[in-house]
């Protein structure tokens, strides 16, 4: 779900102004624009910042099948579709574990931006590190330091 489909073979648009964006694959990838470097938000998160949105109008609150539109899979496949077009990789899930097929490019971003990391456990066959979630984590406030403002969904709270 990083993103990283094939541009030229129309996998996504090239452009976030592309009028082909559905309007909530809009949302998610202006708030994945919005974390800061060397922070993350996961998919539940940003459903739960999207949720609190007034939602346009034709979108209602359910799908028709029972569930809440806009929850953490439609935030993932947006994700997957879109998000080669914004910071993809602060875009996570809520286990810390890298995005399968592209934890490498994932890590070099990470150590890039100084994102909190946690070594790999002695049994994980990959030996890639995991995402330090409770420091790494952002609650969408106006800090963007590595140690502040994530408390509110570092224990599972909702984001803003």
């Amino acid at each position: 779900m990083s993103g990283t489909g094939d541009e030229a073979a129309g996998e996504f648009p090239a452009n976030p102004e592309d009028p082909e964006y559905p309007e909530y694959a809009e949302r998610v990838l202006a708030v994945a624009e919005l974390i800061p470097a060397g922070r993350v938000m996961t998919y539940g998160d940003v459903a739960e910042w999207l949720k609190d949105e007034e939602q346009p109008e034709g979108l209602s609150a359910e799908d028709g099948g029972g569930r809440r539109a806009g929850g953490p899979r439609q935030v993932g496949r947006v994700m997957a579709l879109y998000g080669a077009a914004v910071p993809w990789w602060r875009v996570v899930r809520a286990d810390g574990r890298l995005l399968p097929g592209s934890e490498l490019r994932a890590l070099g971003h990470y150590r890039d931006e100084g994102t909190p990391l946690r070594t790999a456990p002695h049994a994980a066959e990959d030996h890639i590190p995991r995402l330090d979630m409770r420091r790494a984590r952002w609650d969408g406030g106006q800090d963007g330091d590595a140690d502040g403002g994530a408390e509110g969904v570092a224990d599972g709270g909702a984001a803003p």
